[in-house]
């Protein structure tokens, strides 16, 4: 899965938990799967503009999942 894939599927994961979608489950870049939960939203976006970052060149380092 490219980066540009995996930024699709978390901001539509993201859409969906925010919308009332209770549980999500997205794939990093590992081949992991991580399930966020509406408490864990923060953590999402944030994973949302690491992949942002990566796209755009500007990545700081590993990025980290976060539970």
């Amino acid at each position: 899965m490219t980066v540009s894939e995996r930024l699709a599927d978390a901001e539509a994961k993201y859409h969906q938990l925010m919308t009332g979608t209770s549980v999500v489950e997205v794939t990093d870049q590992n081949g992991e799967k991580v399930v966020f939960s509406r408490a864990s939203a923060s953590n999402l976006a944030k994973y949302i503009q690491q992949l942002r970052n990566q796209l755009n060149g500007t990545s700081r380092g590993p990025m980290r999942v976060f539970f």
